[in-house]
């Protein structure tokens, strides 16, 4: 059997997973008034999403993981393997399972965040020194796991294939860290608005499995498409006006997934332009607090993260989430043209 086959099987089966895990998720958190608090910075217009139930993203990531542990070991079974680029296929699957576990470490940070928020009733949830350690902890882990069999050793870039690092191993090493976490946080600061978060990581999982097949990557293949299918099950309820949030539980996930497919391809060179779009959303805080800080309590938009300065000029939700998906697909699209180019 081809491995697109167990791609579509990956991908619906965390669709499924996620879109009827929702159905008796969403009742569950409205009885534990798990709902959301809605801060008085943010657009005044999100009040009248006031205790709509948050920790989402719990849909996803069971429906993802499950896929995941299911269509991979049939698609070495059963499936059609090609060796990826830079190393064999039996390392991938281990980097596609280590990747995937970091993932999920991070949607457990943000779960305990989401916990502390809405069960404790402290507002702000774990505080940003508490999260730093945690997720800087867990990208630490996973490089030094990554380091132990051998995956820094070498990495692919397109136009320059496979490199061997050599002295630089330790450098590689640290700016992993720090893109990772990086990652991680855009990806959470990007979670404003409905359907947007979800949407974007949607159409960047279908063009990292593009990529994949590009490579000859079989098990991030899968990986990608059972995000994929996690995401769109998920918006079945998260669409505006969403019926559900992902929080930070889904957030903090979706971040560690995103870098998760591009080293589990042996080519974190493109999680950079593949989450630009989170990454944007980021810079944008960035450069807001410094010229607040630098003009004395001007701002530079009308709100930070940029979606919500949009939202300030009469953007709807729905047409944000719009323009947002198709920077992203644009992007995404450039960066496997290059990839193709590049081989």
């Amino acid at each position: 059997m081809t491995t697109g086959l167990w791609e579509l099987v990956g991908a619906v089966v965390a669709f499924v997973l996620s879109a009827v895990i929702g159905r008796f998720l969403i009742p569950i958190l409205h009885k534990l008034k798990y709902g959301q608090t809605i801060l008085d910075i943010g657009p005044s217009w999100h009040k009248k999403k006031q205790g709509t139930p948050t920790m989402g993203g719990i849909m996803f990531i069971i429906g993802i993981v499950v896929a995941t542990v299911i269509a991979i070991p049939c698609l070495s079974i059963f499936g059609d393997i090609y060796e990826p680029t830079g190393y064999s296929y039996n390392k991938e699957v281990l980097m596609v399972f280590v990747s995937l576990g970091m993932a999920v470490l991070y949607g457990a940070v943000g779960f305990l965040d989401d916990y502390i928020k809405v069960v404790k009733k402290r507002n702000l949830g774990l505080t940003a020194k508490q999260k730093l350690v945690f997720q800087f902890a867990i990208a630490i882990a996973f490089v030094v796991i990554n380091a132990f069999f051998g995956y820094g050793d070498t990495t692919y870039i397109p136009f320059a294939g496979t490199v061997h690092m050599g002295n630089f191993a330790i450098i590689y090493h640290i700016i992993s860290v720090i893109v990772i976490v990086g990652v991680v946080n855009a990806v959470n600061l990007a979670d404003g608005i409905d359907g947007l978060v979800g949407s974007e990581t949607f159409f960047v999982a279908i063009f990292y499995m593009i990529i994949s097949s590009i490579m000859t990557s079989s098990a991030t293949g899968v990986l990608s498409a059972a995000v994929a299918g996690g995401c769109l099950g998920f918006l079945l309820w998260n669409f505006n006006p969403a019926k559900v949030f992902m929080g930070d539980t889904g957030s903090l996930f979706l971040g560690g997934i995103v870098c998760a497919m591009a080293y589990s391809m042996n080519m974190p060179v493109i999680l950079i332009p593949m989450a630009l779009t989170y990454l944007l959303e980021m810079l944008s805080v960035i450069l807001q607090v410094t010229y607040f800080k630098i003009t004395h309590g001007k701002r530079l938009f009308k709100m930070s993260p940029i979606h919500h300065h949009f939202e300030k000029c009469g953007w709807s939700e729905t047409k944000i989430v719009v323009v947002f998906s198709a920077f992203t697909i644009v992007i995404c699209g450039i960066v496997t043209a290059l990839v193709i180019l590049g081989l």
